[in-house]
């Protein structure tokens, strides 16, 4: 059982690093991984687009789920980032409008990545962020 379990913590570890992997060839490029709100503040003019915990926190506070099932929460967010990468706009946002005014709408990854590489780079920003506030 034991052997089990560590190919099971050994697969999830790779899922997370193919997320990682994703994220730092297509997203790190505009949005920084992690960055407390002061230094947001600070460095706005030389932002991009808003940190990733800032994008992870605010999709979990927007979107809510009726009895809040964590499962049924997690699977929607991620459903919604794989969306938004390939079909982002104003109205689907849930940027705060300042941000929207700063930053604009991303551009569109359609055709870029793999449903695959959607899939885990989504899990990824869900995952990592879980429990994380500034």
């Amino acid at each position: 059982m034991k052997l089990g379990l560590v190919l099971l913590v050994s697969g999830y570890a790779l899922w997370a690093v193919e997320g990682y992997g994703v994220y730092q060839k297509n997203c790190m490029h505009c949005h920084v991984e992690i960055m407390e709100k002061s230094l947001v503040l600070k460095n706005l003019k030389n932002l991009k687009a808003p940190p990733m915990i800032e994008v992870s926190n605010r999709l979990k506070e927007n979107i809510v789920i009726k009895e809040e099932d964590q499962d049924v929460k997690r699977r929607v967010v991620i459903a919604f980032i794989k969306d938004y990468i390939e079909n982002p706009s104003v109205q689907y946002s849930m940027c705060h409008p300042m941000a929207i005014e700063r930053f604009g709408i991303m551009p569109s990854l359609k055709g870029k990545l793999s449903d695959e590489e959607r899939q885990a780079v989504a899990e990824w920003i869900y995952d990592r962020y879980e429990g994380v506030k500034f």
